[in-house]
């Protein structure tokens, strides 16, 4: 009895303490409304034009949905909740039940976070070769289930949805979407930003995106990583957490306390495999760039704006805004200075060792907010054209390509969202066409600030795409002097019309078997069961994994046979720059390294990771000699 009313009074006092606490201002006084829909007595805070409060629900409907990831045996996942009355219980129960069992089973129970009213799960030596049911639950009240997915090792083709520009200027569901992507059933998908706009209000705008694509999130791993309107801002120049100056711009710097930063980052990004490197940057802002492996696809998973310099202050203004730039004559090179960052000396770090490593992995792509290039020319309006963004990855340019150059070595892809405007590019470093493809996905929901793709002269480049039905594809440079080839792009054609306005998803498909990408781009207006059914112009796009370093070969170095093993990773180092030409997982019982320079190299191999055998002052085989082998053994 007295250990009854002993554990009554704590929870009592637990519940006063957090009701005390929920109705403060969490962010601080100088933000007294920030998140206002979730905080403070928000049950009794209506619209200014009536009716209910707009996160008060039927309290059996308050565990709103559930993401999760899983990866190297670490299951992650976050319940997600909506706000909940003083009187309400502070815990969530995760139960599973394996796919075949009657029974469920507690697997943890854990306290709900405030600001933000997630709760976040984490099981170690997680059996990722079964599916598993997963119940979250509050206590009796509320409760939502999904299915933790086995790891589709054994498919051939990996299919990832890419999404991005979740408009809440057009609230309400995605049936169109949602419906297509259960029929196309993506193993993976990948939400690039701007899941919401609710700029101050982040909760509820989270919380209206999870309803609107909760039947997708609630059965496969998920990717979502906040942009600049998650956290309230416009656009984001990180400079590694520093606090931006009013209004918040192109300065630098987070504008928002980093409490409220961070709830952004906990709901969004915490069921994600752990971070990297976790040392919060300034101001005590985390970071959660980290690698997800998904049927033996890895995953580079990036923070673009995090560590990314503002131009203002930097570089002399050139257009209507500090980062804006329409003076023709500009010169390309006086904008890329050399303190500037881009990914920043942790995330070039990282990609590094994330080169290196093949555990698990067959083929590897990146994924990030936004482009390594500015593939836009009419911003906002079809009468608004803008030399250079440079909010776009395009700048500055040495971080580009220093960014560029990694994921080319491992012959990944890049995808991204932000730009408002679906592209496929094949990106150029020291010429063109000589870096990796990076595939931009549509809108969402296009009704904020609309991009074309529009050249001045309405001509075509160099190369252009053979048979294309578009009429601007080929080599270009865009505004910031980064050569690029167009290969596909998606204008809107009327933004009055929501079926014209190129709102969409994009699909990625990663063949293993014979290592080929397929870019699909998708119209959100359309029925895929329909037999009529279509693609943007332009899509789909099929390339190989080793077309992403575009390169020319200038010779091959001797085939290599693997004895003992299959399908190893091999690295190829060119001896005079020390330069890492490559690192990548062979295919099958041979290998003919290709080169892009003459000289001599050292040719690294090993089951996961290069270094097991290690061959030195390797020349190109001459071009008559097809037959030059090197057995080896390990």
């Amino acid at each position: 009895m007295r250990s009854s009313l002993l554990l009554a009074f704590v929870l009592l006092s637990v519940i006063q303490h957090l009701s005390a606490e929920e109705k403060s201002q969490p962010f601080g006084t100088d933000f007294p409304n920030l998140d206002s829909n979730a905080v403070g007595q928000w049950w009794n805070r209506a619209p200014k034009k009536g009716g209910q409060p707009r996160l008060l629900v039927d309290r059996e409907d308050v565990v709103a949905f559930a993401v999760y990831t899983h990866d190297q045996g670490v299951l992650k996942l976050t319940a997600q909740l909506y706000p909940l009355k003083p009187d309400e219980p502070r815990e969530v129960h995760l139960e599973l039940k394996p796919e075949g069992e009657t029974q469920w089973k507690l697997e943890q129970t854990q306290a709900i976070t405030f600001p933000g009213w997630s709760a976040h799960f984490r099981i170690e030596n997680w059996d990722n070769s079964r599916n598993v049911n997963y119940r979250v639950r509050l206590g009796e009240q509320s409760s939502f289930e999904g299915l933790v997915r086995r790891d589709p090792i054994d498919k051939d083709e990996i299919v990832v949805g890419s999404l991005s520009c979740n408009s809440s200027r057009t609230p309400g569901p995605r049936p169109m979407i949602v419906e297509n992507l259960l029929h196309q059933d993506p193993d993976l998908l990948f939400f690039a930003g701007d899941q919401t706009y609710h700029h101050t209000q982040h909760t509820f705008g989270w919380l209206e995106f999870g309803l609107q694509f909760r039947d997708l999130l609630k059965d496969r791993p998920v990717i979502t990583i906040p942009d600049d309107h998650d956290v309230g801002q416009a656009n984001i120049w990180g400079e590694i957490g520093t606090k931006a100056a009013p209004p918040a711009g192109p300065r630098g710097g987070f504008f928002y306390p980093p409490s409220y930063v961070n709830m952004v980052q906990r709901c969004q990004t915490w069921h994600l495999p752990d971070p990297y490197d976790a040392t919060p940057i300034e101001r005590g802002i985390g970071v959660y760039y980290t690698r997800l492996r998904v049927g033996g696809i890895d995953f580079a998973i990036l923070e673009d704006r995090k560590f990314k310099s503002g131009p203002e202050g930097k570089i002399p203004k050139m257009g209507p805004r500090p980062d804006h730039i329409n003076d023709p004559n500009y010169d390309r090179k006086s904008v890329d200075l050399p303190e500037l960052k881009l990914l920043g000396d942790r995330q070039l770090s990282f990609l590094d060792n994330w080169g290196q490593d093949w555990t698990g992995a067959e083929m590897k792509a990146v994924l990030s907010q936004t482009a390594f290039c500015g593939a836009v020319h009419l911003h906002g309006k079809p009468e608004n054209r803008l030399l250079a963004d440079l909010d776009c990855n395009g700048w500055p340019q040495t971080g580009r390509n220093l960014a560029l150059e990694k994921i080319r070595s491992v012959w990944a892809p890049h995808l991204c969202g932000d730009q408002h405007l679906a592209v496929l590019v094949q990106h150029g470093i020291n010429g063109p066409s000589d870096g990796p493809f990076g595939f931009t996905s549509p809108a969402i929901v296009n009704t904020i600030y609309g991009r074309w793709w529009h050249p001045a002269d309405e001509s075509a480049g160099p190369n252009p795409v053979p048979n294309s039905p578009l009429a601007w594809t080929g080599q270009y440079e865009d505004g910031l002097g980064n050569p690029i080839r167009m290969i596909a792009y998606a204008n809107p054609t009327d933004r009055t019309d929501q079926t014209q306005r190129a709102d969409g998803y994009g699909l990625v498909r990663f063949r293993k078997s014979d290592r080929s990408i397929i870019f699909e781009c998708w119209p959100r207006f359309i029925d895929v069961t329909a037999e009529d059914a279509e693609q943007f112009p332009g899509w789909p796009v099929k390339i190989s994994s080793r077309d992403n370093d575009g390169r020319a070969i200038v010779g091959y170095l001797p085939e290599l046979k693997f004895a003992n093993a299959k399908s190893p990773v091999v690295q190829v180092i060119h001896n005079a720059s020390k330069e890492v030409v490559y690192t990548i997982r062979a295919q099958g019982d041979s290998f003919r390294p290709p080169v892009y320079g003459s000289g001599n190299y050292t040719i690294s191999i090993g089951r996961d990771q290069p270094g097991e055998v290690v061959l030195n002052n390797i020349s190109p085989a001459k071009p008559n000699d097809e037959k030059a082998q090197l057995r080896v053994e390990f």
